[in-house]
């Protein structure tokens, strides 16, 4: 986890975000960058669009934005003065997806780390817009850090999975680059009422074990139910300190992420959220 970037609408969950980001990588040396995509704003002042006017006001809230962001680089480099990472922080005039898609390329980054909802989110909703379309959209892999989570290392992992997906390489090493350095456990789990596999989802699952050498991987079976239910039931009982899930055309992920929220499919984890993505980078 060499290059990380962390959007930030300057919101109380970005913050934390941020802690949680600074904590997880704290022993090795890292690259931070700090997003913050303004063009909503701008568009949101301007309901009447005059060419001098807008000019003006992009302009101020660019600025005021940059302020904000070498301010809070500032204030995490007085409270963690930690040697091993570095700080850069970017403002783009564009919608956040795209303004993180366009840096992930630029940057080689390894991990996004963001709230789950920023400033302007239902309170009652799990994940905000942003989070969802993040997500859906960027070429990936995607932490989602809750409200008012405390960093606590993931000593216990679960990856839900039926098994009918390739994984890609890239994102896996990630997963067991985490494994290795907080000696986790992590249980794959298959929900199925049938123990059996395809020749296809044996050759995903022999793909994903070797994939993860230095995590302590087990495998476990659940019958199906409701999947998202199912899996914050497995997430209680045995007590799971991070949820990861990938997503791919035609996995249960994304069926979730296409529904018009998150919450109506009973997938509300109250445990840091890593989204990888097998799209096309």
């Amino acid at each position: 986890m060499k290059n990380i970037l962390i959007p930030t609408d300057f919101s109380e969950n970005a913050t934390n975000a941020i802690s949680f980001a600074l904590n997880l990588v704290k022993c090795e040396r890292s690259n931070f960058y700090l997003i913050h995509a303004y063009a909503d704003e701008v568009y949101q002042a301007n309901h009447i669009i005059e060419s001098d006017s807008f000019k003006e006001q992009k302009e101020t809230i660019k600025k005021r934005a940059e302020v904000k962001l070498s301010n809070t680089v500032l204030q995490i480099k007085e409270k963690w003065q930690n040697p091993r990472h570095d700080f850069e922080f970017i403002t783009v005039f564009e919608p956040l997806v795209d303004g993180v898609n366009n840096v992930v390329n630029e940057k080689n980054i390894d991990l996004v780390i963001m709230g789950t909802k920023g400033q302007t989110a239902d309170k009652k909703i799990t994940f905000g817009s942003h989070t969802v379309q993040v997500f859906k959209y960027v070429k990936c892999p995607v932490l989602a850090i809750p409200d008012n989570q405390e960093f606590v290392q993931p000593k216990r992992i679960l990856f839900p999975s039926d098994y009918m997906i390739p994984y890609k390489r890239r994102e896996l090493k990630l997963l067991d680059t985490i494994a290795f350095r907080f000696k986790s456990e992590v249980h794959s789990l298959y929900i199925s009422d049938f123990e059996d596999l395809s020749h296809r989802q044996t050759d995903n699952k022999k793909f994903f074990k070797e994939s993860l050498p230095n995590a302590n991987l087990t495998f476990h079976r659940s019958e199906v139910k409701n999947k998202g239910l199912g899996i914050l039931e497995y997430t209680a009982e045995y007590n799971m300190d991070m949820l990861v899930m990938v997503n791919s055309r035609h996995s249960f992920l994304e069926d979730m992420l296409y529904r018009s929220t998150v919450d109506q499919i009973a997938l509300n984890p109250v445990i840091p959220f890593l989204v990888l993505q097998n799209l096309p980078r």
